[in-house]
This record gives structure tokens, sequence and C-alpha cells, in this order.
């Protein structure tokens, strides 16, 4: 681990060298890259010298404990030599985690697909509630989001929802998010007052660019009609609606949110490409089953890794058994300590898989 982290320090100081020079500035592509690659060493580098800083440390107050008589002073020196040997087992802790193998997509935007499941008018009431949650979280960090496809019911519930949201990092975070949820209150629209269980899916897919994935334009076939829907956030009434089927999966897409026509198929190809890419990811995911049941929960989307329960406040992550008591603050987007969570519990996987090798 020390070798590679004494290469990566030289890394960083040839990137610093590189990034001085004026012909990198007039490289926008090179000049692009040098500063992602630096801005994803300088974490790595900065713990790796504080730690070699900390070792000096240890090293000195022993040579001090050596030489020292007056009794007074010798406690000062022991207490700040325990101190730097318990920062250097946290920093210990810290490169591991840093040095973990980094999914290639993380500093990706991503496309959110919600979908109603079991439950009827109620599944779909709850879709809308998550959108909701995922909206607020999502403005509560600066990030951009835009609406792709959206089918309203007209009591305010959504049947299917695709949306994306624009930031950096936003996979590393959201990713997560993947899986059944399922909600148990006792429904607007029931009169007996009986407590329901309903269930929605949550797909989180990497937005693809367009070196991603090659669409043959024979493989598509595209359809231009009037926008239809109970109206609402995600509906406008125009003529330009597109509809696009990629006949070789059969998947299809209809984007009617904006007023353009252009400004749709734009969107729709963007969320045909992500999907396309989706599925390539899940088929390699498949493929290295076992880094897949290592990792917290970014896998199996057929998973039910969250239950709301109204009547008690509580909502459950059952991947990581964390359970909390916030249930309103969640609905309004203060998901971040459930996301910080499930981050941790997945380093620690990764981390008892890594030392297992």
């Amino acid at each position: 681990m020390f070798d590679r982290l004494e290469d990566l320090l030289i890394r960083l100081e040839e990137i610093m060298g590189e990034l001085s020079e004026p012909t990198v500035a007039n490289n926008q592509d090179r000049f692009r890259a040098l500063m992602k690659e630096q801005s994803e060493l300088t974490p790595i580098v900065e713990a790796y010298k504080e730690y070699k800083q900390r070792n000096q440390d240890v090293e000195d107050s022993v040579s001090l404990l050596e030489s020292e008589s007056d009794e007074e002073m010798r406690e000062m020196i022991k207490e700040e030599l325990n101190d730097a040997k318990k920062r250097i087992e946290e920093l210990e802790n810290e490169l591991k985690i840093l040095l973990l193998p980094k999914d290639p997509n993380d500093d990706k935007n991503v496309v959110i697909e919600i979908r109603a499941g079991a439950g009827g008018d109620e599944a779909a009431l709850f879709a809308a509630e998550v959108y909701r949650m995922y909206v607020h979280y999502a403005e509560n960090r600066r990030w951009k989001v835009e609406v792709v496809e959206c089918e309203e019911i007209g009591i305010g519930g959504m049947k299917s929802v695709s949306f994306m949201i624009n930031g950096q990092g936003a996979y590393s975070v959201m990713k997560y998010e993947s899986g059944v949820h399922r909600v148990q209150r006792v429904p607007e629209t029931e009169s007996g007052g009986r407590i329901h269980t309903s269930t929605i899916t949550v797909a989180v897919m990497p937005e693809a660019e367009d070196v991603d994935v090659e669409i043959n334009d024979l493989d598509i076939r595209i359809d231009v009609c009037r926008a239809s829907g109970a109206g609402g956030q995600c509906v406008n009434t125009t003529d330009s609606a597109v509809r696009l089927t990629h006949m070789p999966t059969g998947i299809v897409i209809y984007s009617q949110t904006e007023k353009s026509q252009i400004q749709n198929k734009a969107k729709a190809f963007a969320l045909l490409r992500t999907k396309l890419y989706d599925l390539e990811l899940q088929k390699k995911q498949d493929a290295e089953a076992e880094l897949r049941r290592s990792q917290v929960g970014t896998g199996d989307r057929s998973e039910k890794i969250r239950t709301y329960n109204f009547p008690q406040g509580r909502v459950t992550d059952h991947r990581i058994n964390l359970t909390l008591y916030k249930l309103d603050k969640i609905m309004n987007g203060d998901i971040q300590e459930i996301i910080d969570s499930l981050i941790a519990a997945d380093q620690a996987a990764k981390l008892a898989k890594m030392n297992e090798n």
C-alpha cells in the first residue's frame, strides 16, 4: 500500500508541474483530464503526508522520552505520543478507504426512474412523494433536476416518472437508492382506517454520454405526437411530444415535458442512451456476481431496501438495519444520514473483501 502511495505522491507532483506549463492550458481536453486527476489524488496525498508527519511525531516523541528526566515534561510527551499513535490508526483506515477501487461512474449525473408497484392509486401517490423527496434533496445540494417523462394520475400521484439530476458526484450518492421502497400507512383513499402496504421501484442509472453508447439510426423509430396527460407539474399541452422506439431492445421513450420538439427529442435520446448503457452495466454486474454481492444495495432492483412506516413515524433501511424516527424530515428530503450510513457500510464491506484477498 505504501509503495502505491509514494507513486501517487510523485504523480501529483508531476501533474502540478504539467498544469503550470502554458502549452497545457491551451489544450482544453488535456487540461480538464489533469484537473480531474489532480482532484482525485489530492485528498489521498494529503492524508498520506499527514500520516508520514504523524509517524515522524512518534519518532520524535520516543527520542525525547529517552532524554527527558522531568516527570511533568515526560507526561506531556507521552500524551502527544498517544495522540499521534491514535491519529496514525485513523489515517491508515482513511487511506485504505481512499485507495478502494473507484466506480468509474461515480462522478456522473444520474437518471432516476420511479414506478408505482403493488397498491394501485396509493402506490402512485407514494411514488409522487418519493419523487418530491429526491427533488428536495437535490435542491438542498444545489443540483439541477429535469423531468424527462412522467405519467400522472388525477389525484396527484404518478404511475411513473423519469428525471435527471445534474450535479457533481450525483451517482456516487444516489446509486444506493435503487430497489423496492415499501410504504405502510392508512391511505387517503381508504375510509375504513386500515393500514395498507404498497410498493414502488426506484432505478438509479448513471447518465450515458455520446462516447458511452453508440446508437444506430436504423434501430430507432421516431414518432411525433400531441402531448397528453393530466397536466400538473410534468406536462405541458403541446404538439411536440416525441416517442422513440429502440427496436432491438423494445425500449420506448416518451418525452413531452418541453414546449419544443427539438428539446423533447434531445431529452428522449439522452434517456435512451442512459437506459442502453444501464443494460450493459447490468450485464457486467451479473458477470461479476461475487463483487455485486459484496456491495451494499447497488445491484438488484427487485430487492426490498426500505420501509416507510407512517403510523410509527419511522424509516427502516433493511440492508444495514438502520431505523430512524424522523419520517417527516426524510420525506422532505433529509436523507443524508441514510446515505452516509450506506456509504460507510459499503466501504466496510469492500475493505473486508479486500482484506480477505
